[in-house]
């Protein structure tokens, strides 16, 4: 690897509790995503993006130590045997593997620890599916970024066309930034000026849509009132999903972008409204048909708080609301949910949450620990929206057909998340098997949930080319 300066910073509050508390393996807090390809990625050419990406990206380079000072937080520091290959995995399903059988694996793939002693990533290029197509589960710690953050770290190794020209290399940046549209960078090569003038305002969107947060400067009792609400921890509201294990079960499905932002705006919302009324209608439907109602169930949300544009670091709040879950008009599920989200993204407390966890993240690991857990037995399930690029990317050669996240369970019963990306929604469904026992039937309620809502408005379902 080429020689670097040393580039070593503590870990945020927020992050220092992410990192705490995953020593309960059910707190893990990694995130994926599963890209599928028209063919299979250039091995070469993929390497030596990835190359250039540990330089420039600091956090791909560097591991986690931890103090023996009780009140310092653990901190980044580059690793001197980082190793590329470690990071750099390739699979082969054999030729005609089916999807069931890549959604299995990823399953596997995306509940494995990482090693603490090294750089907390992975990417798994797994090739032998049918048609001549391959996929990529790409792997990251939430301490090195969030969903965004993820985002715009991509631009190292994502390319317009199929066969780019070549890059030319730029000196590492201790926090790569995105140059704006009225800059001239000259250290910036044309292929990022080229990308931030076309991608960075879809890119720098967190489908949380936290438009307009509230100023640091609010009044601070009412700042301390709000975050007295968003700590204020109450209990699972399922009676349903009360088990909850180590295993992963994963699916998918896809939603046109044009057609959710029409049938959500004759609905009186947004499309993240129209996305979590689709994950509240399907739970409260297998609770009913269980013969188990549930009214509302507690959900968790991440609003995102990023003002800054570096690849690297976590800018999101997490924040937990009770969506209606009973059997109801699908205009009245939006309006209700609208109003839910509205007072949760109104919360003054927001941005003073790194504050607070700057604070709690001097506690003892021990009580760190049982923080965490005592969250995570208060939400049943998780829902998080991230934008991407509207237009076609390529990685080794390859064009990515689609894109499907996959966020972390953090011990509820299933993460739904939707990532936009040529027009297209693609929500990946992570569950956890002890809570949901048939999780197939918990994505086809999805399913019918959306078709539900579009038909409300007269509309009905877009379905993508089967990749």
């Amino acid at each position: 690897m080429a020689e670097t300066s040393s580039d070593q910073q503590h870990m945020s509050g927020f992050e220092s509790l992410m990192w705490e508390m995953e020593r309960d393996p059910q707190l893990s807090s990694t995130f994926a995503n599963l890209t599928l390809f028209d063919q299979v990625v250039d091995r070469k050419a993929f390497r030596l993006r990835m190359e250039q990406a540990i330089v420039n990206v600091p956090r791909l380079r560097q591991r986690v130590v931890t103090s023996f000072v009780p009140w310092e937080l653990p901190k980044w520091v580059d690793d001197p045997e980082v190793d590329l290959d470690h990071h750099l995995r390739w699979m082969d399903l054999g030729g005609d593997a089916s999807r069931r059988e890549l959604y299995d694996l990823v399953a596997t793939l995306s509940r494995q620890p990482f090693d603490r002693e090294r750089p907390l990533w992975e990417f798994v290029t797994i090739e032998g599916l049918a048609g001549g197509r391959s996929a990529m589960l790409q792997r990251l710690h939430h301490t090195i970024t969030d969903g965004e953050g993820g985002i715009v770290l991509s631009v190292e190794f994502l390319d317009f066309e199929r066969v780019p020209g070549p890059r030319q290399p730029r000196a590492p940046r201790s926090s790569p930034r995105i140059p704006s549209s009225s800059e001239s960078d000259s250290n910036s090569d044309e292929f990022s000026q080229t990308w931030w003038s076309k991608a960075s305002a879809p890119f720098l969107s967190v489908a949380s849509g936290a438009a307009s947060l509230p100023s640091r400067t609010a009044g601070l009792a009412g700042t301390v009132r709000s975050a007295a609400r968003q700590a204020t921890v109450g209990h699972r509201r399922s009676p349903l999903w009360t088990e909850r294990s180590l295993g992963r079960w994963f699916g998918t499905t896809t939603l046109n972008l044009e057609d959710v932002l029409s049938a959500a705006h004759q609905l009186g919302g947004s499309v993240n409204d129209f996305f979590i009324a689709g994950a509240a209608d399907a739970a409260g439907e297998l609770h009913h048909r269980a013969g188990k109602p549930a009214e509302q169930l507690r959900v968790s949300m991440p609003v995102s708080t990023r003002h800054d544009r570096t690849a690297g670091g976590n800018a999101f709040s997490p924040t937990q609301m009770l969506v209606p879950t009973g059997q109801m008009n699908p205009a009245d599920r939006i309006s209700e949910i609208h109003k839910v989200v509205a007072t949760v993204r109104s919360e003054r407390a927001i941005e003073s949450m790194d504050s607070a966890a700057q604070a709690a993240a001097m506690l003892p690991p021990a009580a760190i620990l049982r923080s965490g857990q005592h969250l995570a037995h208060s939400v049943d399930f998780v829902c998080s929206n991230v934008r991407a690029a509207p237009f076609d990317l390529f990685i080794g050669g390859a064009y990515m057909q689609a894109n499907y996240p996959i966020g972390p369970l953090a011990g509820t019963a299933f993460n739904l998340t939707t990532m936009s990306y040529r027009g297209w929604l693609f929500i990946g469904l992570a569950v956890d098997p002890a809570a949901v026992s048939e999780p197939d039937e918990l994505l086809a309620e999805l399913d019918r949930a959306y078709d539900r809502l579009f038909a409300a408005v007269g509309a009905s379902r877009q379905r993508p080319e089967q990749y």
